[in-house]
């Protein structure tokens, strides 16, 4: 079966039989992710935690899953240790709620190494940065800089964004997001001064209503997995962001990042 080259180095993307896991709802493959079988798979070299690259079989077709167990992380000064696959899950809860999809399924379920994060392993075109797709105009761009705000994202490296073979933009990489102190650390400047449209500001103002709600769904798992000073101060994020969706300069943060690292 001829395969091309994917953000996994040495995995190739999927056939048609395997991509039906790419087709489903998100709360379809979330499903699949905690209930499929792990069959194998391979530690990927890239990182400084551990993260594996696994081959999950669901009743009739497989799919790739990234799999990042808790005990595979590195311990950090600023970082409780063990939270970091928490955080993964985190931030696909909050683009998912956005109604941006810029972070691919992630549920926290047991692995061959323990409990931690499985995200659904997106086919990659081969090619693509934060930089490239800068060099196209995607204007996914401002929605992953607004996200990264409100989760307060401390790894945005230019690799922790990338295009789809089907075309979509997505962001991964959410490990260390959601600290208590403004920590945003960031590639992604380009659009500094950008505000975000009416509607993309209705979608942050059903965002800030849910964690509002301390009896919605995504409040009381988001309780569940962070600490409630990191909860609060994402609300308050969120908050101050919808007040004025306006994205800042480097010089209101400083906070730069290299670009490939």
């Amino acid at each position: 079966m001829a395969r091309k080259s994917s953000s996994i180095e040495g995995q190739e993307t999927l056939d048609a039989h395997e991509a039906q896991a790419y087709r489903f709802e998100p709360a379809e493959i979330e499903n699949l992710l905690l209930n499929s079988e792990i069959l194998g798979g391979e530690l990927v070299p890239q990182g400084s935690n551990y993260t594996f690259a696994v081959r999950m079989g669901a009743e009739d077709f497989q799919f790739w899953g990234i799999y990042k167990p808790a005990s595979g992380e590195r311990p950090l000064w600023d970082f409780p240790y063990g939270t970091l696959h928490f955080r993964e899950r985190c931030s696909f809860l909050v683009s998912h709620h956005l109604g941006w999809h810029l972070v691919p399924p992630t549920v926290i379920r047991e692995g061959p190494h323990g409990e931690g994060s499985m995200q659904l392993c997106v086919p990659y075109d081969g090619k693509s940065n934060y930089f490239t797709l800068r060099a196209e105009g995607r204007p996914e761009l401002v929605l992953l800089a607004a996200f990264d705000i409100m989760v307060n994202n401390t790894d945005r490296k230019g690799g922790h964004c990338f295009k789809s073979e089907d075309g979509r933009v997505w962001g991964i990489d959410h490990g260390l997001t959601f600290h208590a102190e403004p920590k945003l650390r960031t590639v992604i400047w380009d659009y500094a001064g950008v505000s975000l449209s009416e509607a993309q500001v209705n979608d942050v103002k059903r965002l800030e209503a849910s964690l509002s709600d301390s009896d919605s769904s995504l409040r009381r798992e988001m309780n569940e997995l962070l600490e409630s000073e990191e909860v609060d101060i994402l609300l308050e994020r969120v908050v101050r962001f919808r007040k004025n969706p306006c994205l800042p300069t480097p010089e209101e943060y400083r906070r730069l990042h290299w670009h490939f690292e």
